[in-house]
């Protein structure tokens, strides 16, 4: 496999949301930017934002017409789409790329490909073993990028994102509905990234030659009961009530319950080879700059 840096063509984001369009922002002061969503309606949201954008159904099957002739990356964002442990969506749109190819594919995967390790440690030599149906769609995906790749001279990179904060993305509503949160003893620890930091470092992995999987973290791991109570505490708002593990399946969601089944530290031993490291290492900075953003009255003096 040829190890080429990005070169000339467009980056096409495939399922630009929350950190794609974020990502796109950034990327568009490097070259043309294509954003590719489901809906015209979400198209016409990113033009308005000055993002080029195309939408297009490949879970229905709609070819990918508007694509430009020369790729220079791929960024895929996507969430798998239905049940099963396979990404029937990734699989449709790796085929409706038809001959394309571009120097370099970046996945977005998750760190639950590691399972359930009951806090210990995993760097991206552990052994993966998904146990909840999405991160098994991951990390068939995580093959399928693998394959495409190999057979086209493409270098695949994947990204192993755990929790992702930041501006609209911090737990404000739970705690203003007083939403309670699990004692110490029945919380393990929690991995997390900012938004930004995770920006950066996908583009730092389109611009060096590297390959392969990479887990990604602030480095500052904690549980989400105490980055909850931290957010608590800058934002200004009381602090959450503390619940057991049995008291939490009566009060909990089975989303939020189904997330704190697993518990793991994640490590990399791979971050370096992208030269970057996070700008909010310590959460308190990634909190008060997300609540400054968002316009957060107190962030200026909460919890100083």
């Amino acid at each position: 496999m040829e190890n080429r840096a990005e070169g000339k063509g467009t980056c096409l984001i495939a399922g630009c949301g929350y950190t794609g369009t974020r990502l796109a922002r950034r990327r568009l002061g490097a070259g043309p930017v294509l954003a590719l969503v489901r809906r015209a309606v979400s198209a016409e949201v990113l033009i308005r934002q000055g993002i080029p954008a195309v939408a297009a159904d490949v879970d229905a099957g709609i070819p990918l017409l508007a694509l430009p002739r020369e790729l220079a990356s791929v960024i895929y964002l996507a969430p798998p789409a239905g049940a099963g442990t396979e990404d029937l969506r990734l699989a449709r749109f790796l085929q409706a790329l038809g001959p394309a190819r571009p120097q370099v594919v970046v996945y977005f995967s998750t760190t639950g490909v590691y399972g359930d390790t009951r806090g210990a440690a995993v760097d991206e030599a552990s052994p993966v073993a998904p146990r909840e149906d999405r991160s098994r769609q991951r990390w068939e995906a995580e093959g399928q990028v693998a394959a495409w790749c190999g057979a086209r001279g493409v270098r695949p990179v994947i990204l192993r994102v755990p929790a992702i904060y930041g501006p609209h993305r911090l737990p404000l509503d739970r705690l203003r509905r007083s939403e309670p949160v699990l004692r110490d003893g029945d919380s393990g620890p929690g991995n997390r990234i900012h938004v930004d930091d995770l920006v950066a470092a996908c583009l730092a992995a389109l611009d060096r030659p590297v390959s392969g999987a990479f887990n990604l973290t602030d480095g500052a791991p904690e549980s989400m009961a105490a980055f909850t109570i931290r957010v608590a505490k800058l934002a200004g708002l009381p602090a959450p009530r503390r619940v057991s593990w049995a008291e939490a399946q009566s009060v909990m969601s089975p989303g939020v319950l189904a997330f704190l089944r697993e518990s793991r530290l994640v490590t990399s031993r791979r971050m370096q080879e992208l030269g970057w490291t996070p700008e909010y290492g310590n959460p308190d900075d990634g909190i008060r700059a997300s609540l400054v953003e968002m316009g957060w009255g107190n962030s200026s003096s909460a919890g100083r």
